[in-house]
């Protein structure tokens, strides 16, 4: 069964696979289809900048705390001026031609083949800062996210990105013997996670009971301290090369954070293996040459991995290709900021499904019904409650491929809003089944203001 992709027009192919229909033949098309939707025409960037200066000249540097927060309000408006620059470094940039993304790589990442397309002696002469500063940028995006899947941490994805452009910044040399500078970076971002991952435990537990609090009546979900959202806007907009359809264990551009929570279970070795095999698009040899391990080793990692994953997945969710959301999961998640600056409890508990899972990364609270997980929450939200936290305002976003709202809370005797939340949201059947809640430090990665 084939479709058409709705921004290029290319064919979707269904491959035969039970659940939602595709829309978009790659995570580029979705990605410009939701720009096309949420980003108005015409960004004001000279008044950014201008905004920018004039805030900069206001700074003040005593008392500290308000020069913090002068800054941190600061932050919001550079993250909002990058996204502006990025878009429109992307609109204008002139297309060269390059060797099609899409078709499998050589298997050898330093055949003679591949190095006369790739590196060529000019090349290699120039590289130096500005050339090797060009390099890693081509590539940021795609290795952060490579990151981010490996270890289910934004934070540390960034930290790993650096730490990987700094080794290969310091084995720059070599690369007049590289034929391939993609597959080089890969291989040495995989290393540098796998290093990470040796030196700390990072396998999921389960939820502990917490004493004198009701989590409900259903089975501890995964816990993750250190998980992190990612802001969707930061997604990579080239797409992973084409799987067969024999070799396809799961979509490859999901970042569901159910999805990533099942992939976190596997040991660090067979994660790697089937990121790079099922997500990035890599060969089976080309996965062993980044793995710096035999075919035959590579290809157990990969069968020991997809067994292990598919026993870890909702056995409800069979189709993993992100989904644009539809007009009812718009009006829901509407209604869901509604509900919740009216202080209305009956409203959203009428939008959340029975069997509904909250989880507080990297809190200890959990709750696996909604009756218990409104027994919780009711009380902060009745403004009669002496346990009243104050009104709330929400922002919709987007992060792993899923509808997210940034929350911010007016706490009583105060007048501003201010940060609070970042509630993920997975939906099913109409109504919210999980509800991830991380804290807000991470709103200016959003390009979010820490106030309101």
């Amino acid at each position: 069964m084939t479709g058409k992709c709705q921004i290029c027009g290319e064919p979707i192919e269904a491959g035969g696979r039970s659940g939602r229909a595709a829309v978009y033949c790659s995570q580029a098309c979705r990605q410009r289809a939701y720009r096309e939707r949420r980003q108005p025409a015409g960004v004001p960037a000279e008044e950014l900048v201008t905004d920018i200066g004039d805030r900069v000249r206001r700074l003040r540097l005593a008392p500290a705390l308000a020069f913090h927060a002068d800054v941190e309000s600061l932050s919001a408006a550079f993250a909002q001026l990058r996204r502006v620059a990025r878009q429109a470094r992307e609109e204008s940039a002139t297309p060269t031609p390059t060797p099609d993304p899409t078709p499998t790589p050589d298997p050898a990442p330093t055949a003679p083949a591949a190095a006369a397309e790739n590196v060529t002696p000019d090349r290699v002469t120039i590289l130096g800062e500005d050339g090797f500063a060009a390099l890693t940028e081509e590539h940021r995006r795609e290795l952060r996210v490579h990151c981010y899947r490996l270890l289910g941490s934004y934070d540390e994805a960034e930290d790993l990105t650096q730490e990987a452009f700094l080794r290969a910044w310091r084995a720059r040399e070599t690369l007049a013997d590289v034929g391939n500078p993609r597959a080089w970076l890969y291989r040495i971002a995989t290393n540098a996670c796998l290093d990470f991952l040796r030196r700390h435990n990072r396998r999921p537990t389960t939820y502990e009971p917490v004493p004198g609090m009701d989590s409900g009546d259903g089975p501890p979900p995964p816990r993750l301290p250190w998980l992190q959202p990612f802001p969707d806007d930061q997604l990579p907009e080239t797409p992973a090369p084409q799987h067969e359809p024999d070799e396809q264990a799961v979509a490859s551009e999901t970042l569901e954070l159910v999805f990533l929570t099942a992939i976190q279970q596997l040991p660090p070795r067979q994660r790697a293996a089937v990121i790079l095999r099922d997500v990035a698009g890599w060969s089976a040899q080309e996965a062993a040459d980044l793995l710096g391990g035999s075919l035959a080793s590579a290809n157990s990692a990969v069968q020991r991995g997809r067994s292990a994953l598919r026993e870890a997945l909702p056995g409800r969710r069979e189709d993993w290709t992100a989904a644009e959301p539809s007009a009812e999961d718009m009006a829901l998640l509407q209604g869901y900021m509604e509900a919740a600056a009216r202080c209305d409890i009956d409203a959203m508990t009428e939008l959340v499904r029975a069997d509904a899972v909250l989880t507080m990364p990297p809190n200890p609270f959990w709750f696996t019904t909604r009756e218990a997980l409104f027994a919780f929450v009711r009380p902060n939200l009745d403004p009669a409650s002496p346990m009243f936290a104050g009104y709330w305002r929400h922002l919709p976003v987007r992060a792993n491929g899923q509808l997210a709202v940034a929350g911010y809370l007016q706490r009583p005797g105060t007048s501003v809003f201010r940060a609070q939340l970042i509630d993920v949201l997975r939906v099913e059947e109409g109504r919210i089944a999980e509800i991830t809640t991380f804290e807000p430090h991470l709103f200016t990665a959003f390009g979010l203001p820490m106030t309101l």
